[in-house]
C-alpha cells in the first residue's frame, strides 16, 4: 500500500469529520439541522415579472399580426 496515498486518504476522512462535528455543534447550539443551500432557478421579484410579462405581451401580439398579415 502506497504510505502517501494512505495519508491522503486519512487526511479526506478527517475533513469530512470535522465538517460533520461542525454540523452536529450547530445543531446543538440552535436546535435547528443546517440546511444546504438550495441548487436551482432564482426566484423574480414583482418588477421582473412586470418586465418579462410586458415583453411577451409584445412578443404574442407581434406573432398574431404576423399570422394575420400571412393567413
Amino acid at each position: 500500500m502506497d504510505l502517501d496515498k494512505a495519508i491522503r486518504d486519512l487526511h479526506q476522512e478527517l475533513e469530512k469529520l470535522n465538517q460533520v462535528i461542525a454540523s452536529l455543534e450547530e445543531f446543538q447550539s440552535t436546535g435547528t439541522v443546517p440546511v444546504p443551500p438550495r441548487r436551482g432557478r432564482k426566484s423574480m421579484g414583482k418588477n421582473e415579472r412586470q418586465i418579462v410579462s410586458q415583453r411577451m405581451k409584445k412578443y404574442w401580439a407581434d406573432r398574431r399580426k404576423s399570422s394575420a398579415a400571412a393567413g
